[in-house]
């Protein structure tokens, strides 16, 4: 067997479940994550030498793959429809918890944003397209699905935002780009201001939009919650919905409306 100390801070004592792969033809030994807390205790006992037995109960197990699907929405652009600004995130989750913050807040402050920007009224210059993917936390199948049905299209694709970072305060913007989309993006983001999110940091993009961002070359960008709260409770039986707080959901859906809407919108498609 083996163990695999968990990846958030120490604090709840709870463990963080996840998925396990197996080369081909290396036996599927049992696998386990174990909290924080247990983990420094075992790491103390082996320090002092003193010889540890661990007994593992389990009930998990892998059950064959079924059919399942994409959720699309979109809102179709006045001349250039075949252009598309995506914004998404994944709406499975593991079973442990109800997913909460990973990554069902992510359903609700994307398609939020896409319903503030027709409740405008406004119809941007490019298709802006929401995309619920299915299935990414034991594979990205519904990524790789996306992509399979849209491969011609890629270069297509403007540019992709994806929320699956929780939310939580204080919360900033990704870009992952060339310099000239960076340059684009930090003059929209100070349309942002009133909100605090005015600074363009690094490291855009999310796993679902990855394989139609790296099959076109698409900028990606991504709306990122504090790590260390997100963390805390990701992939534990503490992701529920009492810890995600409304004016947070309302901050992030207004931002992500701002990017998608003026991506959408400008006269020149984003730099690639």
């Amino acid at each position: 067997a083996a163990l695999v100390r968990a990846v958030g801070p120490a604090g709840l004592r709870t463990p963080h479940t996840g998925i396990m792969e197996y080369a081909d033809g290396v036996a599927r030994i049992p696998t386990a994550a174990i909290p924080t807390e247990d983990a420094d205790r075992l790491q103390r006992l082996q320090d002092r030498g003193v010889e540890t037995v661990l007994r593992l109960r389990m009930q998990a197990r892998s059950l064959p793959q079924a059919p399942s699907a994409n959720v699309v929405g979109e809102i179709p652009g006045r001349e250039k429809p075949e252009e598309i600004v995506l914004i998404g995130c994944h709406f499975d989750s593991w079973d442990v918890g109800t997913g909460a913050s990973d990554d069902a807040v992510g359903c609700i402050v994307t398609w939020e944003a896409l319903r503030l920007i027709k409740k405008t009224g406004l119809q941007p210059r490019r298709t802006i397209r929401l995309v619920l993917w299915t299935s990414e936390e034991n594979g990205i199948h519904g990524g790789a699905a996306y992509l399979k049905a849209h491969a011609g299209k890629a270069s297509k694709h403007v540019l992709a935002l994806e929320s699956d970072s929780g939310i939580f305060e204080p919360a900033s913007i990704g870009l992952s780009g060339p310099d000239a989309a960076r340059a684009v993006m930090t003059r929209v983001m100070t349309l942002l201001a009133p909100l605090g999110l005015d600074k363009l940091g690094p490291g855009g993009g999310g796993a679902d939009i990855g394989p139609i961002a790296s099959a076109g070359g698409v900028p990606t960008m991504s709306y990122n919650g504090d790590s260390t709260k997100y963390f805390t409770i990701h992939h534990t039986p503490a992701d529920t919905i009492d810890r995600i707080a409304k004016a947070e959901v309302s901050k992030a859906a207004a931002a992500i409306a701002v990017i998608a809407y003026v991506t959408a919108d400008m006269p020149a498609r984003l730099p690639r």
